[in-house]
């Protein structure tokens, strides 16, 4: 009977056993977005940094009023490859940038321009919607290198419901120009650990 009793347990108890934390809501938070001003009059490129305090949850499809479409993209040992999904892994983070995952936004209906701000909307698995506008920076631009630039006034202001955003995505990367073609801006492959 007490074996009986173990499994009851064991099968409904998702808030109180060893995998509880899959089932905390995940609460998302996008900081350090930007768009390199792209040298292409018809694609450009996406990033941001995704933090998660909660549970697991897949960025599945990003819009933007600027691109007939918006694709999500991995790239592994120099080679790019379309994604259907990116993981946000519980108590985590996901992280876009340049030599890693990122966006295409493809079909552009104009070229943005630098001091621009492209809204996107993220759309996840299980949390609603998030909506931010995406400062576009000089196609050069890398986290961590232009701090005291005064295109940065806007990086931590883009976020359209959380309160803490001024987090930057922690890469580093060559003054490269990207987007010459749509592979070169994966040339540089900087790895982001955590």
């Amino acid at each position: 009977m007490a074996l009986a009793a173990a499994l009851t347990l064991a099968g409904c108890g998702d808030d109180s056993g060893p995998d509880a934390g899959t089932a905390k809501k995940p609460r998302l938070e996008v900081g350090g977005a930007y768009i390199p001003e792209p040298t292409m009059d018809d694609m450009a490129a996406g990033f941001f940094t995704l933090t998660n305090k909660g549970g697991a949850d897949r960025l599945t499809s990003v819009t933007s009023d600027i691109a007939g479409t918006v694709t999500l993209h991995s790239t592994k040992d120099g080679a790019m490859k379309e994604q259907k999904s990116f993981a946000v892994p519980a108590d985590g983070e996901l992280v876009l940038a340049s030599g890693g995952n990122h966006l295409m936004l493809e079909e552009l209906k104009h070229k943005p321009k630098r001091g621009e701000k492209v809204a996107m909307t993220l759309r996840f698995q299980k949390s609603d919607p998030i909506t931010i506008e995406v400062p576009v920076k000089e196609a050069t631009y890398r986290p961590g290198q232009q701090h005291d630039s005064g295109s940065n006034a806007s990086h931590g202001t883009h976020m359209s419901h959380a309160s803490q955003t001024s987090r930057t995505s922690q890469t580093s990367g060559t003054s490269q120009t990207p987007h010459a073609s749509h592979t070169t801006h994966m040339s540089h492959t900087s790895d982001t650990t955590h």
